[in-house]
């Protein structure tokens, strides 16, 4: 019989006691989320990587400030985050926003066809041109939620604001994709960013 993978909670205590291989486990299990959300920070791979690495190695020498038993993910990712905000301040290379490398999950199972796939594949082109097109503030809001897929609280955590504030971000930003879209398009904001 295996032995079960272990909880956050028991890897960051063994992190805490000087288990470097128990802090791996958590950077394994967090690497590609923390990638992506830097991603949306800094709107450039190479420094998303570096920003990510940046934030675990932070996270590392600051577990003895982590309080037992809270959530690590929204305490990592509000670090990544903060790493990455700092680099996007820092750089002034400013290259489009390219939420494909942060959606990173498979739709589904079965293949479409081929006229419904050119339709999916538009209407995604469409909503993340609209995304891309939103001011930076709109844009992280949006990318936490869906295609990210935070929670408020995180999204709140790793953005650096209040929960209320996320949700009236939110609210202005979808608000906003619906104007640029128009009537025929809008329908895609609720069907694309809220299935992301």
């Amino acid at each position: 019989m295996g032995s079960r993978p272990l909880d956050d909670v028991e890897l960051v205590e063994r992190s805490k006691a000087g288990d470097v291989s128990a802090y791996e486990q958590l950077v394994c299990r967090y690497q590609e989320v923390a990638f992506r959300t830097a991603y949306i920070m800094t709107r450039d791979a190479e420094a998303a990587k570096d920003a990510a690495q940046s934030g675990f190695i932070k996270a590392y020498y600051a577990l003895h400030r982590f309080r037992s038993g809270a959530p690590f993910r929204p305490w990592l990712l509000k670090i990544v985050a903060n790493e990455a905000r700092n680099q996007a301040r820092s750089t002034s290379r400013r290259t489009g926003l390219e939420l494909r490398l942060a959606e990173g999950r498979p739709r589904d199972d079965a293949a479409p066809s081929p006229e419904e796939a050119a339709l999916v594949a538009f209407n995604r082109y469409t909503l993340l041109a609209a995304v891309n097109a939103l001011e930076e503030q709109a844009r992280q809001v949006i990318a936490c939620r869906y295609f990210l897929d935070l929670s408020e609280a995180e999204t709140a955590n790793a953005l650096g604001c209040a929960r209320g504030t996320v949700k009236s971000r939110l609210s202005r930003a979808l608000d906003r994709l619906r104007q640029m879209l128009g009537d025929e398009s809008s329908h895609l904001v609720d069907e694309g960013v809220h299935h992301e």
